[in-house]
């Protein structure tokens, strides 16, 4: 039930269907239309998703199309694509193709004649799948500032903020170099308030330099998402759930707001709960296997023990930290399961190991890429069986 109320959620904020709407609204596409060619750039772990949907929309109007993401989340059907230009770089923390990706964006822009009509698109995980670093830094200074910022469980604001600090990118510098271009810039954004000065460290964002023609525009966010959930919670009417949608974004450390959550789906009255945000973890000098979303999950796990009660952490992109999981679902037997197999969930929050102890209670979610990236999305529900077949049954899924 958990993972179709996920499926749900990934629908209403997928990349190829957001930005193709977004495209065919009437005021883009009416400005779309008055332009020349279109060359696109598209940079984030959902970059090739939202290339997909700009392709869909533009037709023969795209010319010219350079797609940047990470590791594993260039999707098979860019093949096909013309013209298309596909780099795969480094996340969470940036390496040397991060570096000629930077340089690569900007000679794109660049080669862009005057004709053309720049459409850029960006997702989360662009702060670290390209740079330009400021005279005078490099390559060991940029992994040790992102590096430094994951362990110690920094927001992604303050993140950013210090990445602008050497970047000829970030905060908005890349807009300045489409001035007089008449740009729109498509965002999903993984941020609190999805603010285009944070998204992907403002690559797009607002700045003095930042010319006003660029049109910026969020078409996917959390808040999408979770009306995602609700929507296909609420699709049964013979038996819709009754449920808690917190509209206010989570942050903060992991192991404080699994005790939140833990405390309001158990003494709530929803029978389903769901929350959406980034949680923060600090992380011990030679942590195990794992990410945030992992680490909430045991941390819930424990406090749930013995209880009725289930609840999903994970990753809208598919990943969560450096693991190829989205997170996790546990459930009131999770650490039972965990201590048949011979482990201790205290130890393994402990050591940041909490992927080891959830693959041997057989809780974690593995999505892969899932063209989409609007931060963490936890759910709880507190149904017996039957009721949650009941509901599974009473209409189709097909999300």
């Amino acid at each position: 039930m958990l993972l179709e109320l996920l499926r749900a959620a990934l629908a209403a904020v997928d990349g190829r269907r957001c930005t193709l709407e977004a495209l065919r609204s009437q005021r883009l596409a009416e400005r779309v239309a008055r332009g020349g060619p279109v060359w696109v750039a598209a940079v984030g772990k959902a970059a090739s998703r939202m290339a997909l949907g700009a392709r869909d929309a533009l037709g023969t109007a795209l010319e010219r199309m350079l797609v940047i993401t990470k590791d594993g989340h260039l999707d098979p059907e860019l093949a096909e694509l013309p013209l298309l230009e596909a780099l795969e770089s480094g996340h969470p923390v940036p390496d040397e193709r991060s570096l000629a990706a930077g340089t690569r964006l900007l000679s794109f822009i660049e080669e862009m004649p005057a004709h053309a009509r720049p459409l850029m698109l960006v997702s989360g995980g662009a702060s670290s799948l390209v740079e330009v670093l400021i005279p005078g830094a490099c390559l060991v200074d940029l992994q040790r500032l992102n590096r430094a910022g994951l362990a110690s469980g920094l927001s992604i604001e303050a993140l950013n903020a210090r990445r602008r600090e050497l970047s000829r990118l970030k905060g908005g510098q890349l807009a300045g170099r489409l001035a007089g271009r008449g740009a729109i810039a498509l965002l999903i954004s993984d941020v609190p308030g999805d603010d285009p000065a944070v998204i992907g460290s403002g690559l797009l964002g607002p700045a003095s330099a930042a010319p006003d023609d660029i049109e910026r525009v969020v078409i996917a966010s959390m808040t999408q998402a979770l009306e995602g959930v609700r929507a296909r919670a609420a699709r049964p009417r013979t038996m819709p759930l009754s449920m808690r949608i917190e509209p206010q974004l989570f942050s903060g450390s992991a192991e404080r707001l699994a005790v939140r959550f833990a405390h309001e789906l158990a003494l709530g009255a929803a029978q389903l709960s769901a929350w959406g945000g980034e949680s923060a973890l600090e992380l011990p000098p030679h942590p195990g296997r794992g990410g945030r979303n992992q680490h909430l999950a045991l941390a819930v796990a424990r406090l749930i023990a013995g209880h009725d009660l289930h609840l999903l952490a994970a990753g809208t992109d598919g990943t969560d930290g450096p693991t190829l999981d989205a997170g996790a679902l546990v459930d009131g037997d999770t650490c039972a399961r965990v201590a048949c197999a011979g482990l201790d969930v205290d130890e393994c929050l402990r050591r940041a190991d909490s992927g080891v102890a959830l693959a041997a209670a057989g809780d974690l979610v593995h999505t892969g890429p899932t063209g989409t990236n609007v931060g963490d999305l936890v759910m709880g529900v507190k149904l017996t069986e039957g009721e949650a077949r009941a509901w599974l049954n009473s209409a189709p899924c097909g999300c």
